[in-house]
């Protein structure tokens, strides 16, 4: 059904498969990553079943989407090659040992990375990593849920595991935590930002507990609500006092090494 409806309405038809908070996630990616035409590379790290990967592609980039989950691979690319998206490529990868993927070193222009840092234990590697397949000059861009919004599922109160089972290993992260991995990778911070507000939230709480019973329903009940997340979030949120449930990073990685102690100096003074 999911294909059927991609074949029918397109790649975009991949953005409301799952809850609201993908379709904000892409909106906010959608802003900064214009259509290109010089051959700019993109890695998308935990790639799920290649939303990102695919739409990125339909805009001009040569992406290749990092997932350890073979079947989500396999979908990707069936996806990929129904959307037309020639650009689209999928490896099985353990995001968690990028740093071990050598051919990977210095060769995008853009990485994204959209929740999934808090699933790894080792954030400090894991951005170092990130920021090592990026050119001098790349950009990343990466979204975490936001340390001070209203969990909506059991697992985002803790206790966290120390080992990694697909669960939250942390509950978020905030400005200052997301500073301190880009200081160690030495990246220089562009931007610190929230989206999903309480629509969106709500759609994701729905999701997460209806489709215990039936993910076609939980499909279903969300729907009505889809249209609204970009009309009314961006002052319903603020109205109500609640967190955004994502807090979004815009990094770049220095054009010159040399400069790159000097400027996180800089960065770490004006915060």
């Amino acid at each position: 059904m999911s294909n059927l409806l991609v074949r029918i309405l397109g790649w975009r038809a991949t953005l409301h498969h799952g809850d609201p908070l993908v379709w904000d996630r892409w909106r906010w990616l959608a802003k900064r990553l214009r259509e290109t035409h010089h051959d700019e590379r993109l890695l998308d790290v935990g790639c799920g079943t290649g939303a990102f990967t695919i739409g990125t592609a339909k805009l001009g980039y040569k992406t290749l989407g990092l997932s350890w989950d073979e079947r989500n691979q396999r979908v990707a690319a069936e996806r990929a090659r129904i959307s037309r998206a020639p650009t689209a490529t999928f490896v099985i990868c353990d995001v968690r040992t990028l740093d071990e993927q050598r051919h990977l070193a210095g060769q995008f222009d853009v990485v994204i990375c959209t929740e999934n840092i808090e699933h790894i234990i080792d954030d400090f590697r894991l951005m170092r990593a990130l920021a090592g397949c990026l050119k001098p000059g790349g950009r990343l861009f990466l979204t975490s849920p936001n340390m001070r919004r209203k969990p909506f599922s059991s697992m985002d109160y803790g206790p966290f595991p120390d080992f990694e089972d697909g669960r939250h290993v942390r509950r978020g992260y905030n400005q200052a935590m997301l500073s301190e991995l880009c200081a160690d990778a030495g990246l220089l911070v562009e931007e610190i930002g929230y989206i999903s507000g309480p629509v969106s939230v709500l759609g994701a709480y729905i999701m997460h507990h209806v489709q215990r019973v039936n993910r076609g329903l939980a499909w279903l009940a969300v729907l009505p609500l889809r249209p609204f997340p970009p009309l009314v979030d961006w002052w319903l949120g603020p109205l109500l006092g609640a967190a955004p449930f994502s807090i979004t990073l815009e990094a770049v990685k220095p054009r010159r090494p040399t400069s790159t102690v000097t400027a996180l100096a800089r960065q770490s003074e004006a915060a």
